[in-house]
């Protein structure tokens, strides 16, 4: 605990410290090096911000917004920018802090109705800062399944399964990434303003910081949409063929990871978050109080990103609301990153330089991104500059070669069809609930097969296979959803629940497999 308090004083110590000139104009390679990266792993399209001192100093799209296609992204193309909505909801809680509406203090059970977590102290004593900070106990994206890949949910639904969330730590103990508290305080919002969290965002950002190109949710329909492009149908996620994802993620999600922006959105968005909340104008979208509020740091976060490259691991690092404050390579850096199905995106502010970078890709190619982000924050940390596609090729080869390695020695299903389940396929058919995510079902298909399908997820459905006993694994019509094992209890020769794990090392924390505890309905 010492030592958390020690980086916590030092954070906040450091966070509302004055501007350096920062390294005059992007570098002039900049173009080259994006074309670099994009070639060496297969982004079809990015979208680059960078401002500096007030001004846009470079907005620019590079690729296609879709392959196979002649489309071009450019400054206008909104893509999705994932978690770094965030942000955006900690803003819209700050305006209504600033309109005397509500107070970071205030308990959510008095603020929100029908407001319930698992934990009855919890519930009693959680504060509106304590949805933005990662710290409620809940495990890392647990409840995630409710969001992803898809839902049928409303907000309220989302609100109410939360007393049924199971805490994996204490109360304020330590971090533990969460998306579910996030789209609760989006209907915090909601229940303070009287309007929809889109509205409200719309009408009280988008607007008067000038976001003109953006969206509150994936838009197919948009006139300068992007497809969104994974890699999926192998063992292992993010290896095979390009292809197009068919959805963009639900509604539901956005005050978490629904927003889409384009550059010229991001570096708008950079200069108010810059100047501590002040308009172009020289009116506010919120106070400099709050500004500071937002940035403040408020519990110790473990360090991230590849593990095996220590360069790109922080010295320290903390999240505040909406935030995350590191210090890297000496410099404190305002950051986040977000990922939903098909894009990925970076922003990080220099507060000292002055300087905000926004990288955004319509693809889930993620090592372009970074080695962008990074060959531009070395020019304007004035760092020695580093290969960083050479740096992040070897990174990905050995992290593919290492889950390639522990996926041959994980079960599998016998291709010869000799893997027997230890009772007849009929007795694992039926409807099958967790309390928190809700019902299940599995039935007695076609040609000796099981189906399975995730009720409350549409297009979350394919078949099972016998691995061995009463192991099964998915195989998921859509190849984008992550595979998982099926384990089947049985007592007294029936079926009494099944639990599920995620296949592959590299599976994405969202897909919280692991927190589910089925049990077997009764039939009717």
């Amino acid at each position: 605990m010492k030592r958390q308090a020690a980086a916590l004083s030092l954070m906040a110590g450091l966070w509302w410290a004055g501007t350096l000139p920062a390294s005059a104009a992007p570098p002039a390679d900049t173009d080259a090096a994006v074309a670099k990266a994009m070639t060496a792993f297969g982004a079809p399209g990015l979208s680059l911000a960078v401002v500096e001192d007030g001004k846009p100093v470079l907005t620019k799209g590079y690729g296609l917004r879709q392959i196979g296609t002649a489309l071009k992204v450019d400054a206008h193309t909104a893509i999705p920018i994932g978690s770094e909505s965030k942000a955006f909801t900690s803003a819209a809680l700050a305006i209504l802090v600033d309109r005397k509406k509500l107070k970071w203090s205030d308990l959510v059970k008095d603020r929100l109705p029908g407001f319930q977590m698992y934990d009855p102290y919890v519930t009693a004593h959680m504060t509106v800062r304590d949805l933005l900070t990662h710290r409620s106990g809940l495990g890392l994206g647990e409840g995630d399944l409710m969001l992803f890949p898809n839902t049928d949910r409303t907000r309220a639904e989302l609100v109410h399964a939360l007393r049924y969330l199971k805490p994996a730590t204490g109360f304020r103990e330590s971090y533990a990434y969460d998306n579910i508290l996030y789209i609760v305080a989006g209907a915090l919002v909601e229940a303070v303003s009287g309007q929809s969290w889109e509205d409200f965002v719309k009408q009280n950002i988008f607007q008067p910081v000038g976001m003109t190109d953006a969206h509150t949710s994936y838009d197919p329909n948009a006139a300068n949409k992007v497809a969104l492009h994974v890699r999926s149908g192998g063992p292992i996620q993010g290896i095979s063929q390009q292809s197009i994802l068919p959805h963009g993620e639900a509604e539901v999600l956005a005050p978490a990871g629904g927003i889409n922006a384009s550059a010229t959105d991001l570096a708008r968005w950079m200069n108010v978050q810059l100047a501590h909340g002040k308009l172009p104008d020289g009116k506010r979208l919120f106070s400099e109080e709050q500004a500071r509020i937002m940035w403040e740091p408020v519990v110790v976060v473990p360090p991230s990103g590849p593990r095996n490259i220590a360069l790109l691991k922080p010295e320290m690092q903390n999240y505040a609301l909406g935030w995350y404050v590191e210090m890297y390579r000496g410099h404190k850096i305002v950051r986040h990153t977000g990922a939903v199905g098909g894009a990925l995106a970076a922003l990080y502010l220099i507060p000292e330089k002055n300087v905000g970078v926004a990288v955004t890709i319509n693809s889930e190619d993620g090592m372009a991104m970074i080695a962008v982000l990074y060959h531009l924050l070395d020019h304007y940390l004035a760092v020695p500059p580093t290969d960083w596609v050479s740096v992040l090729q070897k990174s990905q080869a050995e992290t593919i070669a290492k889950a390639q390695t522990k996926m041959k020695t994980l079960p599998a299903p016998d291709p010869a069809g000799g893997a027997k389940p230890s009772l007849a396929l009929a007795a694992y058919a039926g409807k099958y609930v967790d309390p928190w995510y809700g019902s299940m079902t599995i039935r007695d298909a076609e040609q000796g097969k099981l189906a399975i399908r995730f009720d409350r997820t549409p297009g979350m459905e394919g078949v099972l296979e016998p691995v061995s006993g009463d192991k099964f694994r998915t195989r998921w019509s859509q190849s984008a959803i992550e595979n998982a094992y099926v384990d089947f209890s049985v007592k007294d020769g029936k079926v009494a629940g099944a639990t599920m794990a995620a296949i592959s090392p590299l599976a994405d924390f969202s897909f919280d497999y692991q927190d589910l505890h089925f049990a077997k309905a009764a039939a009717n």
